[in-house]
């Protein structure tokens, strides 16, 4: 069974090839993917080029919430994560719930990239009978659970997460929310449920990119210190760089020792990473034209 991709004796392989040519400074940035061991910092880079091609052709969609979580899901998929491309629906994998379901974009490069579906099946995105709707559907392979509704994922994600502790799995859950999204009602009874029932087999992580929709998180509806919100739900929570590897796999270790309650990771991060023009919220919904993609995509070069 691969786990995230990587047979073990393989990957041992690997290592003692680097450290023979005297490139062990490579091996903690260094992701097997469907086409073989990369950068990881080339792969995240292709993975946004990927998203800036697939809403420019389809017409639609976010960029700016899909580009601001890349470095989190590829950390997941790539470095974190038990799962199996070839057996998407394996028993004991761990589960992704993408809350913030209109970053969809984003989780379908990824899913590409990991070897659940061809890289030219980016190309439906949003099309009648394709694959990939415009939010995470559970009919398209790797996807856990249908999403979109802003404030459901975490919902779904203690619902698995409870029932991995009735049946006595092994499993992990990982949520992913919209910063904008905490202002649904229902995160926070989720929290409380998660916590009452110290589940300790569920992660959630914020993409904390500071905007929604309208504007700005804290000029539509402050957020304010949202470590000690978590904290005073019962949940260990942890501030970190969105984009930043190492603190996000630091973090994700931090948080499976963690026993007895859930954990958060409020991962601070930049809407529209990646492409100087688009960070912030003017790319929120709107689609590149063609001389803007080509600008984008000579950034990301």
């Amino acid at each position: 069974m691969n786990f995230s991709g990587v047979e073990l004796t393989e990957l041992g392989r690997f290592i003692s090839s680097l450290i023979m040519n005297g490139d062990s400074s490579l091996l903690e940035n260094m992701v097997k993917t469907r086409t073989g061991f990369r950068p990881f910092a080339a792969l995240t880079s292709d993975v946004r080029k990927r998203i800036l091609r697939m809403v420019a052709e389809a017409g639609s969609g976010h960029l700016g919430a899909s580009l601001s979580v890349v470095d989190i899901i590829a950390t997941l998929y790539f470095m974190k994560m038990r799962h199996d491309p070839s057996n998407p629906e394996w028993p004991e994998r761990d589960r992704l719930i993408l809350s913030k379901g209109h970053a969809a974009p984003g989780l379908y490069a990824i899913l590409a990239e990991a070897g659940y579906f061809s890289v030219e099946a980016l190309s439906s995105l949003r099309t009648l009978g394709g694959i990939l709707p415009g939010h995470p559907d559970a009919n398209t392979p790797g996807i856990d659970a249908s999403t979109g509704s802003l404030g459901q994922g975490l919902s779904i994600a203690v619902g698995m997460a409870l029932a991995a502790k009735m049946d006595g799995a092994g499993y992990k859950v990982y949520a992913i929310l919209g910063d904008g999204e905490l202002n649904e009602g229902q995160i926070w009874e989720a929290a409380l449920t998660a916590a009452h029932h110290r589940l300790d087999n569920i992660i959630a992580i914020v993409d904390r990119n500071g905007y929604q929709l309208t504007g700005k998180t804290e000029e539509v509806k402050s957020l304010g210190n949202l470590a000690d919100k978590w904290r005073a739900f019962g949940w260990e929570a942890i501030d970190v760089d969105g984009h930043d590897l190492m603190k996000i796999l630091d973090a994700l270790d931090r948080c499976d020792m963690t026993v007895g309650k859930p954990s958060v990771i409020i991962a601070k991060t930049t809407k529209g990473k990646g492409v100087s023009f688009m960070e912030g919220n003017d790319f929120s919904r709107k689609t590149p034209d063609a001389r803007e993609l080509q600008r984008a995509l000579r950034e990301l070069t």
